[in-house]
This record gives structure tokens, C-alpha cells and sequence, in this order.
């Protein structure tokens, strides 16, 4: 598949070295020459400076003949602009990135289809719902449903008080297969364990289960699960508003904003049960008076990277249960992990991913990029006489940066242990790191 991405921002980069994985025929443009210096190699992706919203640079890249045209620049005019043009110079299907919820409505959907638009990702929402999920299963790093819930995947840190720290995976008591440890992340690094591998405190394990078991994860990570009624954002932002309006209206939710004026505005916009308060959230006195004491969640989302990941610290300090800091600084969200910030919110990953997602064909109808794990899990359909079902789980001799977290057979979802025999169209759960991603298809395929 031939596929033109306009914008070398992280999210065009990020996206460009996915797709590339996957031996698809990438043009990445931007207008600064310096944005492109990214690539290299080692890596299939043809650069080209260029303005997508020129109709002679969007016909000198090819895309009378490219199979996808994606825009995700910063600008949503320019991504519905280029968009539009590039539908009309003959690519296939086009997919832009914009700013604004209103288009997202069905009868909207319909009007951009017919300029051209097939697609289009409201990164701010998406980052709206994962802040969400995240409040409403607290004791959660990541939590995610796949095969629209039937497998749950859920990233957990586990502490000394963990009745599972110490014990060796191949020693763990789960004869009945409530979850599997699909991936340990340890000391900045993601290991695909095997069942030698000891669980130890500070581990961030990442688990596969079915919706039954969702408790016997929680209960064997030795995790609290409080009820959280008070929440406090700091920062204003469109991500800021979408999350109060979707929160449940049980919960009080407090926004502190700096500026007096856009303190108005969000006001307007935001549901009854979120009051604004018009300061800066850096101020302990203020949140001291805000009542930061008897908060449940702190949610951290100024542009500041930094300035969200010492926020979030400092609720830390008194009491806060759960933090979430957004952090566009790829290079920070190591750090906000060392911090043990609880979950971390980047707009371009899940921007990035949901893509992904969206260009994968049915064999592959999930990816989720994972943004502790640096690694991706994939949903995939085990195909007549693939490699896959020749063979029991440890007879395949799977690499070591690969494991199979679950399936779901005849409707069905099971746990994989080295037992299993893989039929012909399993759905199949595969957690991997970016290495083994062409790898998939020498089993699946």
C-alpha cells in the first residue's frame, strides 16, 4: 500500500516508523526540511519537502496513485484543505486530523465525506476517554478492551504488598486461568517474560483477562480500588472540557485555570457538576484551600510537560490517589514514570495508534501503542493453515519478543498457556515489542 503522510510532527513521525514496520510504501511530506532530518536507513520512508495544500507538491509526491492520504499537521485547516485536494487529484481514501468535535457528528461526517474526507481523529476526545478510563478504574496504570471487551488488558505497578512479588511466573497459582503476564515492564526496559521470571516490587506488569476476572488481577496486584467523588484538573484545556463532560455527574470535579478569561468561557461549556476556579494551580495555598486534601484524583493537563509531571508530584504528597499527568514531551514520559505518576496522557501516541488502527486490514483490527511498554498489542485472526495452528503454544517456538495474551474462539474468550492448539479462525490476542511486528505474519498469515 502506497500512503502519503502530510506532517513530520511526532505524530506523522511516529506514525511514518509504524506503518514502516509493516513494509508499506511511505511518503512522509513537510513544508521544513528540518522536521524530515528524522529519518534514516535503517527505516523505508521516502521524505520530501513540500506544502500538502499546494496542488503541484501533493502532484509531484504521486498522490494520483497512493492508496491513503493521511494529514495530521498541527493546523486543522491545512489537514481538511489538503485533504480535500488530494481526494480530487484521485488518491483513494483520505484521512485528516482535526480540532473540532462538531465534525465528528454523523450528519457532519456525511458533509466532509462528500468534499472527500473519508476519516477524521479528534485527538483531544480520544485523550478525553483514556483520561476517563482511568478515573473510573483507578488502581490502573492502562486498561484497555479488546474484542470490544470480551479480553481486557490491564497495566498494573505491583509493590512489596503484592502477594504475588517474589514468585516466579511458572509458580504462580492460576491453574485456572484467570489472566496471563503478557509483558513486564522493569527499570525503564519491557521484558516479554517466560516462566522463569520472578515478579518483583516496582514491576509494572501488564496483564490479560476476561471480564470475570477482572477483580482476581486487582486483588493478586494488592491494589486498593477507592471510589473517586472529588476530582481536581489543572489547566483548561479542550481536553480539560471534554473530560468534565463525559466524568459521571456523581463526581465533583474542580478546573483551575490561570487565565481570568478563559475561566468564562469554559464555564459555559462545562456540565453542573464541574466548578471553575479562575488561579494558578501551582499554588499549594490554593490548593490547600481547594480542598486538594481530600481530593481522589489530580489531573494535570497544562502544555507544560514538566510543569504537569511536578503538579501531579506534589498532590502525590498530600494523599491524592490517583494522578494523571499529560505529557506531550515524548522524551518525559520515561520521567514521569520514575516519578510514579499513575497514568500518562499523550495526544500524539493515541493520535498515532488510533490511526494505525484505523489503516490495518481485517486480520489485524486492533494495535495499541503502548505508551509505558513501548510495545504494541495486536488483534488478529488466525488464518486456514497458518503457522500459528500447527502446533501447541510451546512447540511453536515463538520469538522472545512475542507472546500470545488470549483468544476468543466461537464467541468465546480463553486464556493461552503453552498447551493450547490455535485453530483456524481464532481471534488472537498478540502482545509484542516493535521488533517483532513483521513477525506476525509468518504465523498469522
Amino acid at each position: 500500500m502506497r500512503i502519503i503522510i502530510a506532517g513530520a510532527g511526532e505524530v506523522g513521525t511516529h506514525l511514518a516508523k509504524l506503518l514502516a514496520q509493516e513494509k508499506q510504501d511511505i511518503v512522509l511530506m513537510d513544508p521544513s526540511e528540518d522536521r524530515l532530518k528524522f529519518t534514516n536507513s535503517s527505516m523505508e520512508i521516502l521524505s520530501v519537502v513540500g506544502d500538502p495544500t499546494s496542488l503541484q507538491d501533493l502532484e509531484d509526491v504521486g498522490v494520483k496513485n497512493a492508496d491513503l492520504f493521511i494529514s495530521v499537521t498541527p493546523e486543522e485547516t491545512t489537514n481538511i484543505t489538503s485533504c480535500i485536494l488530494a481526494s480530487n487529484l484521485g488518491v483513494h481514501r483520505t484521512f485528516a486530523r482535526i480540532n473540532n468535535y462538531e465534525y465528528l457528528k454523523p450528519k457532519n461526517k456525511e458533509f466532509f465525506g462528500r468534499l472527500g474526507i473519508d476519516a477524521m481523529i479528534y485527538p483531544e476526545m480520544l485523550a478525553a476517554k483514556e483520561i476517563v478510563a482511568a478515573v473510573k478504574r483507578p488502581w490502573t496504570r492502562q486498561y484497555w478492551e479488546l474484542f470490544d471487551g470480551a479480553l481486557i488488558l490491564i497495566g498494573v505497578k505491583v509493590r512489596n504488598n503484592s502477594p504475588i512479588v517474589g514468585i516466579r511466573l511458572c509458580d504462580l497459582l492460576n491453574d485456572q486461568k484467570l489472566y496471563h503476564i503478557v509483558a513486564i515492564k522493569r527499570n525503564g526496559e519491557t521484558i516479554i517474560p517466560r516462566g522463569t521470571d520472578e515478579i518483583i516490587s516496582g514491576d509494572i506488569l501488564f496483564f490479560t483477562t476476561t471480564q470475570e476476572h477482572i477483580e482476581d488481577v486487582r486483588t493478586h496486584a494488592g491494589k486498593l480500588n477507592p471510589e473517586i467523588k472529588k476530582v481536581v484538573i489543572m489547566g483548561g484545556s479542550r481536553i480539560a472540557i471534554r473530560t468534565a463532560q463525559y466524568l459521571p455527574n456523581n463526581i465533583r470535579i474542580k478546573i483551575i485555570e490561570l487565565d481570568k478569561e478563559k475561566s468564562y468561557r469554559i464555564a459555559e461549556k462545562v456540565p453542573s457538576n464541574a466548578m471553575i476556579i479562575n488561579g494558578d494551580a501551582r499554588d499549594t495555598d490554593l490548593l490547600i484551600q481547594e480542598g486538594i486534601k481530600d481530593t481522589d484524583a489530580f489531573i494535570a493537563l497544562t502544555e507544560n510537560s514538566s510543569t504537569n509531571i511536578l503538579a501531579c508530584m506534589a498532590a502525590k504528597r498530600f494523599g491524592v490517589f490517583k494522578t494523571i499527568a499529560k505529557v506531550e514531551n515524548l522524551d518525559y514520559i520515561s520521567l514521569a514514570e520514575k516519578m510514579d505518576i499513575g497514568n500518562i496522557i499523550n495526544k500524539k501516541l493515541i493520535a498515532a495508534s488510533h490511526i494505525y488502527q484505523f489503516l490495518l486490514d481485517a486480520d489485524v483490527s486492533n494495535v495499541k501503542c503502548l505508551t509505558f511498554a513501548d510495545a504494541e498489542v495486536a488483534e488478529l485472526v488466525a488464518r486456514p493453515n497458518a503457522k500459528i495452528t500447527k502446533k501447541p503454544v510451546k512447540d511453536l517456538k515463538l520469538p522472545k519478543d512475542m507472546t500470545l495474551g488470549g483468544l476468543i474462539r466461537n464467541g468465546v474468550p480463553m486464556m493461552i498457556d503453552g498447551e493450547t492448539l490455535i485453530q483456524p479462525l481464532d481471534h488472537v490476542v498478540v502482545f509484542c515489542l516493535d521488533s517483532a511486528m513483521r513477525k506476525l505474519e509468518d504465523y498469522f498469515k
